[in-house]
């Protein structure tokens, strides 16, 4: 049985933004990661009950969705490349959050794009998504103590991005 409430809204409600930017940092536009958040919280909400911790369940479901999402495009790519079709870009990833214009934001944003994925992850679940060591190690299945160190390193890299962003 949960121990959290069990009504979808309110699970939305209070997980729908986070679940998004952790989705954008696998290289998602936005309204790709709401595809890959919505794809994975019909999976969560399914199968909700019977995870350890469904709070990480539902974060490792949008990891999943977000990468096999990514995949796909991919694949569409480079079959439209061979067709020598290639479609028309997208543009530049674009910011529509009221948060995210702010220029530190966006540095951040510049510097978790130079992270290792996996570094990058754990900053998005810690961060974002607000679970805790051992329900990042959970979500992504790894342990809580590599998924502290993965974040202390990218604390660093971050600072040391931002330092350099700061002196140009």
């Amino acid at each position: 049985m949960l121990t959290t409430h069990d009504n979808w809204t309110q699970w939305l409600e209070q997980h729908g933004e986070r679940l998004v930017l952790l989705a954008r940092q696998y290289g998602c536009a936005t309204h790709e990661a709401e595809d890959a958040v919505q794809t994975a919280f019909v999976r969560f909400w399914q199968a909700r009950e019977s995870a350890l911790d469904p709070v990480a369940f539902l974060y490792g479901c949008v990891k999943h969705s977000a990468l096999e999402l990514m995949r796909a495009e991919r694949r569409l790519k480079a079959r439209e490349t061979i067709a020598g079709t290639d479609r028309a870009s997208g543009g530049p990833f674009q910011f529509e959050r009221r948060l995210e214009n702010d220029e530190r934001r966006a540095e951040l944003e510049r510097g978790l794009g130079c992270l290792p994925v996996e570094q990058r992850e754990v900053v998005s679940l810690k961060i974002w998504g607000g679970l805790t060591f051992v329900q990042i190690g959970q979500a992504l299945k790894i342990s809580h103590d590599t998924a502290a160190s993965r974040y202390r390193y990218a604390l660093l890299a971050l600072r040391a991005h931002i330092s350099m962003e700061t002196v140009r």
